[in-house]
């Protein structure tokens, strides 16, 4: 049944990660709908890491290239001169803030924040501000376009996303569109940002959870943090393909009006369980 269980929420990840819709809040949300205990922090990390697994597939050609320019830029002794060493550095500065803000703010996320009032509040705020930023935005800037502000405005508002209900695409999509980005770039140096955070907070979750069972602690329930991951992983392939496609064409406001709706529910069951 845990399985299960694991498989669902993996898929609800995998759907949730790249859409500005805030897996985080899903995946706290979800087992209080229902009445159960949230699978916990480790879990949530873990399904993830199967997010991850989905950028690193998706762009692994672009990844490719990346690391091809780093290499060659380590070799000259110069990380600057093309677009992809500059991209490089751009997702290494950008992923700064988050890292900083996650080391620092780690208790307090996975203690206070984790209520389904604070998600009340970060997807119905976060939502209007997507909203706004669509409007406003002239939307004439690619990722070639994109400088050192560029980069650093998008990896301080990604350090926001560690409350729940903020959505990590979300918030990052919004601050580039600022930016006047255009939607697909947006959304696409979202995804590659996304990466370095999500891949480093797993392997530290990871390296605590062998340790605390070496030190006789509860044994790792892999068959369960496999499922999450799995179904994360193919699931999150799939809708980063389709979100990419999407935004060719339509705009994001289906999305504000599903955060605008699932805040309006969670405050309303809320309330009915006072």
């Amino acid at each position: 049944m845990m399985i299960i269980t694991a498989a669902i929420l993996g898929i609800l990840q995998g759907l949730t990660e790249f859409l500005p819709i805030s897996s985080s809040a899903h995946l706290l949300l979800a087992p209080w709908f229902f009445g159960k205990q949230p699978m916990g922090l480790v879990f949530d990390v873990s399904v993830h890491f199967g997010t991850a697994i989905a950028v690193i597939a998706y762009f692994w050609k672009e990844w490719l290239r990346l690391s091809r320019a780093l290499m060659a830029g380590l070799a000259e002794g110069s990380l600057s001169g093309n677009q992809d060493r500059r991209l490089v550095l751009f997702l290494i500065v950008g992923t700064l803030p988050a890292v900083i803000a996650g080391l620092l703010g780690e208790e307090i996320v996975e203690t206070t924040l984790r209520s389904p009032l604070v998600t009340v509040f970060t997807l119905s705020v976060l939502g209007m501000v997507l909203f706004w930023a669509e409007k406003k935005s002239l939307q004439n800037r690619t990722l070639q376009a994109f400088g050192w502000a560029d980069c650093l405005w998008i990896g301080f508002s990604q350090a926001v996303a560690l409350v729940p209900g903020v959505s990590r695409s979300g918030i990052t999509i919004t601050a580039a569109l600022f930016r006047n980005a255009t939607r697909t770039d947006a959304a696409r140096f979202s995804f590659l940002l996304s990466m370095p955070v999500i891949l480093g907070a797993s392997v530290l979750a990871g390296w605590r959870l062998i340790h605390q069972t070496c030190q006789g602690g509860a044994p790792i329930p892999w068959d369960v943090l496999l499922a999450g991951i799995l179904s994360a992983a193919v699931t999150g392939f799939f809708c980063i393909r389709f979100f990419l496609r999407y935004l060719q064409t339509k705009s994001f406001v289906p999305f504000v009006v599903y955060r605008l709706l699932l805040a309006g529910v969670v405050l309303v069951y809320y309330l009915r369980q006072q």
